[in-house]
């Protein structure tokens, strides 16, 4: 086997990067571990402004033919790579898994069909993308969405493929190119999409995939004159900074940022669903930037509420997310663990109160936890902790209630619960959120814009909205035929 390919649970993974059609390894590599149990995974190509700047000349390279492409055979080849997507969905779903210690249930009956139902989705609606021409004094205009050129995509590690090709395939379908650079913690699949989308005859330049930490990467990319779009969906103080970086050339960016979404449950709401609700936020070891991390309960029902909480979590089976029994996997790695357990103790310490959990397990595994007597203005209560961590808090009037939800500097998502229409109706008018789920959770349609609200984030992506970001967008007016303008 060659020196540049590891094996990660029988299957075979390239740790080069992916430039301009071909595999490129660095002169410096990092170590990839596993969550689950500290395991080695390869030594993997540690990229530097050296390969960022290859990536973008291969990028801009392959964009005027990609461009060029018509969208039937675009959207051609983006069918085609969902069709290796599912050839290799086990593969995929195992490495993941080993990747990042999320469910390999979830991964094979959720997470990789929408992987490959991002590049289906995208590039049926590249064919649909249309906007009806309109006369102005009996002159026509008409939209277009113009491919922007070379895209810088950054991704996170709590779902690597998933996030990876909601961005990917819109800016393919658009006709960019792009440079994608995945988590450090979590690389590999990323390099298994290169190969996929090569064998479904994606030209060479068109997806480019670079490895790397940070900013000895990151900097080279977001600050460079050729890039025309970059989207990022990570932390807000990394959005800061690479938002510093592509000011110089007025890069248009779409962030994806930090949650600290609430659940409302109003004394009206079925209170099985409401726990339920609750006890879903502990999804993916609480790594997920939508979790409704916040319970805001009305103070009548907030005993029964915590004991059918307490009783509902206790079911909850924490371990290797390889067994099918597994409800909880570990958290991604070392230095996040510290990070979670820093957020709690501080909180135990100022007086909040354990209702379950607040404590680590074997390995990188955090107990979930509920967290009670926390103040709103609290550390815990404010900041993003990115572990399976819920706060719990009670409120006796509905104007109460939105106070509280809104009472962050985030804005991705709130959750509400209640059995009474118009309440639902005049409460979530009154949320800062770019989602907001009624007696339901984690419903997304690829067609519905996605996106937050302050520190939560910048723009909108789905359906339209993303070919809207990722397209220059032209209108053509034209005059009528033998018209004149005599001023």
């Amino acid at each position: 086997m060659s020196a540049h390919l590891t094996t990660v649970a029988g299957v075979a993974v390239d740790t080069r990067h992916w430039i301009g059609g071909e595999r490129v390894a660095s002169t410096e590599s990092f170590t990839d571990v596993s969550p689950i149990d500290g395991s080695t995974l390869g030594e993997i190509s540690r990229g530097t402004a050296t390969e960022a700047a290859a990536a973008v000349a291969a990028a801009r390279a392959a964009f005027p033919g990609w461009a060029a492409t018509p969208r039937a055979e675009r959207a051609r080849i983006l069918h085609a790579i969902a069709d290796g997507v599912e050839k290799r969905l086990e593969e995929l779903a195992v490495v993941e898994t080993t990747d990042n210690g999320a469910l390999l249930r979830s991964h094979r009956r959720g997470v990789m069909p929408r992987v490959a139902h991002n590049f289906r989705f995208f590039a049926d609606w590249l064919l649909t993308l249309d906007h009806e021409d309109f006369d102005t004094r009996g002159h026509s205009n008409h939209v277009s969405w113009d491919p922007a050129g070379p895209c810088v995509l950054i991704t996170p590690w709590n779902a690597p493929l998933m996030l990876a090709t909601w961005k990917v395939a819109p800016a393919l379908a658009a006709g960019n190119t792009v440079i994608l650079k995945p988590a450090e913690w979590t690389p590999l699949t990323a390099s298994l999409l290169a190969d996929i989308a090569a064998e479904a005859g994606l030209p060479a330049g068109v997806l480019n995939v670079v490895q790397g930490y940070g900013s000895e990467i990151g900097d080279a990319l977001t600050s460079h004159p050729d890039v025309r779009r970059i989207s990022f969906t990570g932390s807000v103080p990394t959005a800061k900074h690479i938002s510093a970086s592509a000011a110089a050339n007025l890069t248009p960016l779409s962030l994806e940022l930090g949650g600290k979404s609430p659940l409302l449950v109003f004394a009206d709401a079925d209170l099985d669903l409401a726990v339920d609700l609750a006890v879903e936020q502990y999804d993916n070891a609480g790594q997920v930037c939508l979790a409704a991390t916040r319970i805001l309960v009305e103070e009548t029902i907030v005993e029964e509420f915590t004991r059918r909480f307490t009783e509902r979590a206790a079911r909850l089976q924490q371990g290797d997310p390889r067994d099918e029994s597994t409800d909880i996997g570990p958290n991604i790695h070392p230095r996040q663990l510290e990070k979670i357990d820093g957020f709690v103790q501080r909180a135990l310490a100022a007086g909040a109160r354990a209702v379950i959990g607040g404590h680590r397990r074997e390995g990188q595994y955090y107990a979930p936890t509920l967290l009670t007597d926390v103040a709103q203005d609290s550390e815990i209560v404010q900041e993003e902790v990115f572990g399976p961590v819920l706060t719990l808090q009670t409120f006796t009037t509905e104007e109460e209630a939105v106070r509280l939800a809104n009472g962050t500097r985030f804005g991705l998502a709130a959750t509400v619960a209640t059995g009474d229409p118009e309440r639902a109706e005049r409460v979530t008018a009154q949320l800062v959120a770019g989602t907001v789920w009624v007696n339901c959770f984690f419903v997304r349609d690829l067609q519905a814009p996605f996106g937050g609200s302050r520190h939560s984030g910048v723009g909108r992506e789905g359906g339209t909205w993303s070919f809207d970001f990722y397209c220059d967008i032209k209108n053509t007016v034209t005059a009528p035929k033998g018209w004149k303008d005599h001023g």
